[in-house]
């Protein structure tokens, strides 16, 4: 098993991290190199979250050897310094032999760091200009970039130059070196904590919400008129940019040199908007470069990159305004279902995609009502109570965790335990469900927060390149600290325990914070406390309240403004059903009408292809006769007009009120639960 864990973890990881990409990414659309860098710094990030714990254990059994053999009077091998215990050093089942960890954390940091500082920034520049040729991309990506290198080389130099100057400061490369580390380190500590704040407060006050259905359908209704002003806004945008490239590509004509440019903004317009401009367009007339202002270059770049934006926009508003009503169209119906005496779930629509055969065969109808109407609730609350011992123990390790007589932090007391009887499996167990939590409080934030519509992770597919790009970089400047912060709360750093023993072989790699005395004693310990001070402002929405003060209009449940948005909320889903109901009873009509009709009307017309050969093979043998030619228009028209029949439907002129079966005699169709409108004189103006 020497090394198996480790390969099963990097394989496990790889896939989890493309499942993930895969979600909120589109693989189709968006550029390979921008879809191969998110998965690589995605993927090192959550591999570094799953190797630590492998890490821990193996460098427990490593101080446990180095522990006998400094003590070789003690023969049964028991560990002297961590474990007076007569028990012997036992491998673990995950050991990694010696100088594998020390490499394989190497290339994953300073790849991580390499692509976070360097390649992702550079790429987001790229992935957002709107030039038309590769050349042009990488020298506005290098314009942009230019000031943000240019900040951290200043900041540097005039470290380097403070360095030289002082006297005291004796720096070798290994410490420089270092320092860097602990400046990345620094700044990731700075807003892990504001991540790690939110985090712990809002995941097991989501779940305990996720258990009140009143108050999920209130949420769904106040998102719905939020969507749909930005949907609405997405929309006139793209027509105003869609009237810009109408104009644009009236202007610029096909023997034009700009005209080049001009094509690839219209493959990057919808295809109705394509198929619009291609109907108004004139190739055949020449350009006068005397007559016309035609744009220049520059501002076709600028056309390109608002065309980007604005499509896929429009694109995104679409796809979560039909997710969104999907959602509060199950809501509803669980809300329904609650007072079901059957106890059988019933949906008002049957869903649009195909479902598997064997969740079908499980997950029945009287399964689904007990789910969602019984057990799901209370196992949210239950679940919502687990994370929320949870954040409570993280909260109490982080202010104490620097106490190491008495030991403080509950983190490091449980390890501390485990590490005196060799349960490994315990020790990699609760490594990993500590730095896991973790990971969760602070990743999941960074899924939901959103600035503008600068940086935004949609679902489904429609995260844009430059958002999946900065996500790769805030998880690239993320993980290394709050590794750096696990280790800290297990007292597996010795940074924080003040003991001479071997360190992780991460610790290894970032070095002695010791050459930065202010940052390792001082910010490192304190900091992390400000994650009390946060999370009791989470707790009491401080944060919404602001925002719902500088005119962000946030879900709060005192607020007029949010009930507002409530009514308008509800109207708008009640609309959309409204309009699905009819979609639906329109197909169910069109579907009764082929099985009703349809084989009488193939009967019907195989009669008349039957007398129509008839009457042509008559009119062959009977030329001469003049009434030949009627006859024949006569079988034509005939045919025709029961084609006609066939293809009709009838117009629905009261959608509202219509009958599953409104063909049952000759007289319905004429009844007002019919599809035509009454012509009873008594109902004649009950629809006016």
């Amino acid at each position: 098993m020497s090394g198996a864990a480790l390969g099963i973890e990097i394989v496990f990881v790889f896939f989890l991290a493309l499942f993930l990409l895969h979600r909120y990414g589109d693989f189709k659309k968006q550029h390979r190199l921008v879809i191969i860098a998110t998965l690589l710094a995605w993927y090192l990030c959550f591999l570094i979250v799953f190797i630590l714990p492998l890490d821990v254990s193996t460098t427990i059994y490593n101080r446990c050897k180095l522990a006998v053999n400094s003590s070789p009077a003690e023969s049964n091998g028991s560990y002297v310094t961590l474990a007076p215990s007569k028990q012997k050093c036992f491998k673990p089942w995950s050991y990694i032999p010696n100088g594998i960890m020390p490499i394989f954390w190497r290339v994953v940091y300073w790849t991580s760091q390499f692509l976070t500082w360097i390649l992702l920034p550079f790429m987001q520049s790229y992935a957002r200009s709107g030039g038309f040729s590769i050349t042009g991309k990488i020298k506005t990506a290098l314009i942009e970039n230019a000031i943000y290198y240019g900040t951290y080389l200043l900041i540097f130099g005039a470290f380097l130059i403070y360095v030289a100057v002082n006297p005291n400061f004796n720096l070798q490369w290994n410490q420089l070196q270092t320092i860097g580390i602990a400046a990345a380190n620094t700044w990731g500590l700075f807003l892990l904590v504001l991540l790690l704040g939110y985090g712990l407060v809002e995941i097991p006050r989501s779940h305990w919400n996720g258990a009140k259905r009143g108050y999920l359908l209130m949420k769904t209704y106040f998102k719905a008129a939020k969507l749909m002003t930005e949907k609405a806004d997405a929309e006139e945008n793209l027509e105003d940019i869609m009237e810009e490239v109408r104009k644009v590509s009236e202007s610029i004509k096909y023997n034009h040199p700009l005209r080049k440019c001009v094509d690839t903004i219209l493959k990057k317009c919808p295809t109705e908007y394509q198929e619009r401009m291609g109907r108004n367009m004139d190739d055949y007339e020449d350009f006068d470069e005397r007559q016309n202002s035609y744009p220049s270059e520059k501002s076709l770049v600028k056309l390109h990159k608002q065309v980007i934006y604005s499509v896929q926009r429009h694109r995104r508003t679409q796809v979560q305004w039909q997710i969104l009503l999907e959602q509060a169209f199950y809501l509803e119906d669980v809300a329904k279902n609650e007072t079901s005496a059957t106890r059988q779930f019933v949906h008002t629509f049957h869903s649009q995609e195909p479902e598997n055969k064997i969740v079908q065969y499980f997950y029945t109808p009287t399964v689904e009502w007990y789910w969602e109407c019984l057990l799901r609730p209370w196992f949210y609350r239950v679940l919502a109570v687990v994370l929320a011992t949870f954040s409570v123990i993280v909260v109490w390790s982080e202010c104490t965790f620097f106490s190491t007589k008495p030991v403080l932090s509950l983190f490091a007391v449980f390890i501390q335990l485990a590490e005196k009887t060799y349960n490994y499996i315990y020790i990699e167990m609760a490594c990993f469900l500590t730095i896991f939590f973790l990971s969760i409080c602070v990743y999941s934030t960074v899924f939901r927060i959103r600035v503008f519509n600068y940086y935004y992770l949609a679902s489904h597919h429609q995260t844009d390149a430059y958002s999946l790009l900065f996500s790769g970089m805030l998880f690239c400047r993320l993980t290394p600290p709050l590794c750096l912060n696990f280790l800290g709360l297990t007292h597996m750093d010795a940074t924080i325990s003040h003991k001479n023993t071997q360190p992780t072989a991460y610790t290894s790699i970032m070095g002695s914070m010791r050459v930065l005395s202010f940052i390792a004693d001082g910010f490192y310990i304190y900091y992390p406390m400000l994650v009390v001070i946060l999370c009791i402002a989470t707790y009491f929405s401080l944060g919404t309240r602001c925002l719902n003060l500088l005119g962000f209009q946030q879900f709060m449940g005192d607020s007029e403004m949010t009930s507002d948005l409530i009514d308008e909320g509800k109207e708008l889903i009640r609309r959309e059903k409204r309009k699905r109901q009819r979609q639906e009873e329109g197909e169910n009509r069109r579907r009764e009408w082929k099985e009703r009709y349809g084989n009488r009307d193939d009967s019907t017309r195989n009669r008349a292809v039957h007398t129509d050969q008839k009457e042509s093979s008559f009119t062959e043998t009977n030329a001469s006769r003049p009434l030949s030619k009627y006859t024949r228009s006569n079988g034509r028209t005939e045919r025709d007009r029961i084609e006609l029949l066939q293809d009709a439907e009838p117009l629905d002129f009261n959608a509202d009120s219509v009958n599953d079966d409104p063909l049952e005699s000759d007289s319905g169709r004429f009844q007002r639960g019919g599809r035509y409108l009454s012509m009873s004189r008594s109902k004649i103006f009950d629809d006016v």
